[in-house]
């Protein structure tokens, strides 16, 4: 049985480490390239780098702050914002990520995930899709969350598989920054659905909610931010504590 992954998450803004609730009322989390040696050295899986604003801003993904980081860590590393082309993602390597995450430039142009499938192998391919609940629907948003589309979560996650993703980044914008757990309901679905790995997002409080993700929600991978960023949950203890529900992990 392949190991359920744990993964501590850099959302960049201005070159430092911040968080908030429901992607607003951000506050600071701390330096990105001390945080990513920490959760290397303390357990983490893997590691996300999201350039929360370069998108909206317009701009490219801090790339020299992406070259310090991977300089620090030896665990596989997912860079993301504002990405939108194969030059994008031949750079990023480059600087030493292992995986890169779109979003509104796959929503924008779906032939991109082709593209760089094509190009890098699906397994460097991560899509990320947020959503929320709207009129008992799940309809997906772009630009940081900002911008609504028509889009059906489930019906574009199958597309996206289709089109080449090796993983879905899933955020429930209802759960973001709540610590009240994970869209569990909503990960179940996409699990049963999709034969590609699916990396919870959103949600994240305590231990039990990472067991929960990993049992009910049939998650993958469970990613999570300020509890990590503010020591409120230690890696080292929640992979115990998964261990101790059967739930496989690397230690």
């Amino acid at each position: 049985m392949l190991t359920k992954r744990i993964i501590p998450c850099l959302d960049i803004k201005n070159g430092r480490t911040v968080k908030g609730i429901n992607f607003v009322d951000l506050r600071d989390a701390g330096d990105p390239v001390e945080l990513a040696e920490i959760y290397a050295k303390n357990g983490a899986d893997e590691l996300v780098f999201l350039d929360i604003s370069a998108t909206e801003e317009r701009r490219k993904t801090l790339t020299d702050l992406v070259l310090h980081v991977s300089e620090k860590i030896n665990i596989p590393f997912t860079v993301g914002g504002g990405i939108s082309s194969v030059d994008d993602v031949d750079i990023l390597l480059k600087c030493g990520a292992d995986k890169v995450s779109i979003n509104s430039s796959a929503i924008k142009n779906p032939d991109l995930i082709n593209e760089l499938s094509a190009k890098f192998g699906s397994q460097c391919i991560v899509v990320a899709i947020d959503a929320k609940q709207i009129d008992g629907q799940w309809k997906v948003h772009l630009v940081g969350g900002k911008v609504q589309t028509e889009l059906n979560l489930f019906e574009w996650a199958k597309e996206v598989e289709t089109r080449g993703a090796g993983e879905i980044l899933f955020t429930s914008m209802d759960h973001d920054g709540t610590k009240n757990g994970f869209a569990n309901k909503a990960l179940a679905k996409l699990s049963t659905e999709l034969n590609i790995p699916i990396i919870a997002s959103g949600g994240a409080g305590n231990c039990k909610h990472f067991v929960d993700t990993f049992i009910a929600g049939k998650a993958d991978a469970a990613l999570a931010a300020s509890i990590f960023h503010f020591k409120e949950v230690e890696i080292n203890d929640l992979k115990l504590e998964l261990k101790k529900h059967n739930i496989p992990v690397r230690l």
